[in-house]
Formats: structure tokens, C-alpha cells, sequence
């Protein structure tokens, strides 16, 4: 959706918005107030490729996503009608420049009680960066190896999980997710697990180079000898 088109859709005054990722701890916007809220009928989820920010199309990273069902902690910020079109201008240059998001007004209940529609930027699942089928150890090798324009993909992770904390809230996921690949970036990126690895995304592979790239490495890494094993 093209920016013009969603903010014809908004109705008038101050606009509250609703971060579940970098945007908890790197706002890229001026904003009135901010709380911590939770948003009821979506999740986050690490479930999109990531080949700009925190990784490149030969070796992605894997960033966050709002996904559907569950709930989520968050931080909500309330943006006064004035600073509204700039600040909307800056979230679409940083969420919206591959359209694997969807701009949404989802139900976020503030920490004062209050209820509130807040914009969110929710994962498009017919995306080709769009990650569905893959197990714990295999988000955490994408984490492992992404590195893009913003820095390391665990890093991204890491900032995320604290922020988390000091506002007292926790994602376990998440968490063993961050373990898991600071374990691989210790043993030089080899598992100790035995399974193989699948990197399962909609639309057909044919479509989407990133995708493959995601796969390929993963592919690899599975075949790659255990050396830690062998040294025990």
C-alpha cells in the first residue's frame, strides 16, 4: 500500500503506533508519549529474511514480523497530528521499502488500560522474504550469519530482549532463539544437532533468490562435519 493511499484512510487528530521490534528501542520518529502496550490478536515472530538492514542476498539475516493469533508486548507511541506526516514519511522509507510488510490499525491495550487502534506493520505471508516452516536451530543459523547495513543480526536481537527487560516483559522464543546462535557464532557456525534443515516460504522457491539463498546456506551447514563432536 502506497503511503498516500493509508493516510486517506486515517481518521483525523494524533496517531498512536505500535512497535514489537527496532522500532522499541530505535524509534525513527518524533512522538508525544509513549507506554508500554500489548496487542491482542497478533504475535511476534522472527520470520522475515532480512538482505538490507541486518543481513545481504547471499547471506540473510532473519528479522521480526507481527503475525497472526496470540498476543504481544510492545511499546505504544502517540504522535501528535502535527509532527504526523513527517513521522509516517520515515516509517514507510524503513518498513515499507519491500512491501513485506502490511500497514495495519490493530487493537493494543495500553498499560494505563486503556484501548487503543494502533498502526502496526504486520507481516505479508504471500511475501517471498516471508518465512513459514523452519525449526528453532535453523532461525538461529540465519541470525548467526546475517550481517547487513545496521549491523548484526544478533545484535538486532539482543537490543530487542533488553529493551524487553527493562520494561519488565519477556519473549522465551526469542530468547532461545539468541542462545542458540550465539552458540553457533562460538563453535564457528557448525550445530550440534543432527537434523536437517528446511527453509519452507511461500510463494514457489522459483520466485524468490533470497529464499534459495536462505536454503542454500542452511543445506550446507547440515553437511558440514561436526568438529566439536569429533573432538569429543
Amino acid at each position: 500500500m502506497k503511503l498516500g493511499d493509508f493516510s486517506a484512510q486515517l481518521p483525523k487528530g494524533d496517531l498512536w503506533v505500535f512497535g514489537y521490534g527496532s522500532l522499541m528501542w530505535s524509534p525513527c520518529f518524533d512522538f508525544k508519549h509513549k507506554t508500554l502496550g500489548r496487542a491482542h490478536g497478533y504475535h511476534r515472530a522472527l520470520c522475515i529474511l532480512s538482505t538490507r538492514y541486518r543481513g545481504t542476498a547471499r547471506k540473510p539475516g532473519l528479522v521480526m514480523g507481527l503475525c497472526r493469533g496470540g498476543s504481544c508486548w510492545g511499546m505504544a507511541y502517540r504522535i501528535d497530528a502535527p509532527r504526523l506526516r513527517r513521522a509516517l514519511a520515515r516509517l514507510w522509507y524503513r518498513e515499507m521499502t519491500r512491501r513485506v510488510y502490511e500497514p495495519r490499525l490493530i487493537p493494543v491495550r495500553l498499560s494505563s488500560g486503556k484501548e487503543v487502534r494502533a498502526l502496526a506493520f504486520v507481516a505479508d505471508p504471500a511475501h517471498p522474504s516471508y518465512v513459514r516452516e523452519l525449526d528453532l536451530q535453523g532461525r538461529a543459523r540465519l541470525v548467526a550469519q546475517g550481517i547487513g547495513a545496521r549491523g548484526p543480526c544478533i545484535d538486532y536481537i539482543r537490543k530487542t530482549l533488553d529493551h524487553m527487560h527493562d520494561v519488565g516483559v519477556r519473549d522465551p522464543r526469542l530468547e532461545r532463539i539468541l542462545h542458540a546462535a550465539l552458540a553457533l557464532r562460538e563453535n564457528g557456525g557448525n550445530g550440534r544437532s543432527g537434523t536437517t534443515l528446511a527453509c519452507a516460504v511461500a510463494p514457489s522457491a522459483a520466485r524468490q533468490p533470497e529464499a534459495r539463498a536462505a536454503g542454500a546456506v542452511l543445506r550446507r551447514a547440515a553437511r558440514r562435519p561436526r568438529r566439536a563432536a569429533a573432538r569429543r
